[in-house]
């Protein structure tokens, strides 16, 4: 199992997914992360019960951890994780904004207290601005910084349909914390790191918006094809199934007319000859594609593609992806049994991933109070 991070004590009062997605990433490193809960738990674990009565999201994201029940509005439990504090590494928190700071525990009152305590906030919109004090949730900041404008068919907006503002968020704030237990190597000194799901997400609009500020027109939706790239996208062959082909540049497309439309005269055609001009022409190239594509099936188009190295992939539902010959899986221990899921992207060539269990509810509450009793 890799651990980097033995020796590493993690204090995360989270919930929802953008602070646990970061702790079980510091988890699968070797970290030791205590999870504080309310008493009737982080509210995800009542999301679903798809996993053998357990919550798919819970499972995904709390492997490796260690349950404990606080109330840290009571003095007894406030003394207890201040106590937890003084020895710890990382306290992350994504509580409501101002939440932990009336509580005694924001950051700039904790690193007074412990200087080498590397502290995490996370919050929806930032610790500042007249957003502040609203809530928000993957949806609602997919739709407050512009990606669901750009994001789906031309006749109406869409959601990416898993929670990017979450798992962007909880991302940066792992490499965050990673960047500064580096920093605290050489300075002995820890840090005060601050992310907001808004800014993480805006950071992915950079192109959209850079867009709209230096031409005054954003990206227009355009379903499953790219906004500024022809051709990008999907189509469909005889048999209903359909590819999803990119070209990237005009070598490609001299050997996508030449081998896949079969039909070399495309390559010159003064509505196809640049990138911008099949962009500009998209419906009439589309239309050729699609006619070209109609009398195959799947497998012959691919055939095609394959043969002229252009890229592709295959428009596969979730059913495909569960048997997809490249999908990797591991198994997780759970109170309700054990669970197969979506292995960790990072392999170790030296040595295999060995995921630790998702903890039930305050399973640790008794051992880490004796732990930490004075």
């Amino acid at each position: 199992m890799n651990a980097a991070l033995d020796g590493i004590l993690v204090i995360a009062l989270e919930q929802a997914v953008a602070a646990p997605l970061c702790t079980s990433r510091l988890a699968d490193a070797g970290a030791r992360v205590i999870k504080i809960e309310r008493a009737d738990g982080d509210f995800a674990r009542g999301y679903d019960h798809v996993a053998h009565g357990e919550s798919a999201y819970f499972v995904w994201i709390n492997r490796g951890k260690q349950s404990l029940v606080l109330d840290i509005k009571h003095a007894e439990d406030a003394a207890l994780l201040e106590r937890m504090l003084g020895q710890a590494d990382v306290f992350i928190q994504n509580l409501a904004p101002g939440a932990a700071e009336r509580a005694g525990f924001g950051s700039a009152a904790l690193r007074r207290r412990h200087p080498r305590l590397i502290t995490c906030d996370i919050s929806g919109y930032g610790e500042d601005g007249p957003y502040r004090d609203m809530k928000a949730y993957d949806l609602l900041v997919q739709s407050e910084v512009g990606l669901a404008a750009i994001t789906g068919a031309p006749e109406g907006p869409g959601r990416v349909g898993v929670s990017v503002a979450d798992i962007a968020c909880g991302l940066y704030a792992h490499a965050a914390i990673l960047q500064a237990l580096f920093e605290r190597e050489r300075s002995g000194q820890g840090s005060a790191i601050a992310l907001s799901l808004f800014d993480a997400v805006a950071d992915w609009m950079a192109v959209p918006l850079m867009h709209y500020d230096y031409t005054g027109t954003a990206p227009q939706r355009v379903g499953l094809n790219h906004p500024s790239i022809a051709p990008y996208g999907a189509y469909a062959a005889g048999d209903g199934r359909q590819v999803v082909l990119s070209i990237q540049n005009e070598r490609e497309w001299q050997r996508f007319c030449d081998e896949v439309l079969r039909r070399p005269e495309m390559a010159t055609d003064p509505r196809f000859v640049s990138n911008p001009q099949r962009v500009a022409h998209r419906p009439a190239l589309d239309a050729i594609i699609t006619a070209v594509f109609l009398p195959l099936t799947q497998a012959q188009v691919i055939e095609r593609l394959t043969t002229a190295r252009i890229a592709f992939g295959r428009l596969n539902g979730v059913d495909d992806l569960s048997v997809h010959q490249q999908l990797r899986r591991i198994t997780v221990e759970t109170p309700s049994g054990p669970v197969s899921t979506v292995a960790p992207p990072i392999r170790w060539h030296d040595h295999d991933q060995q995921p630790g269990p998702v903890p039930g509810l305050g399973q640790h509450s008794r051992s880490i109070r004796e732990e930490f009793t004075p």
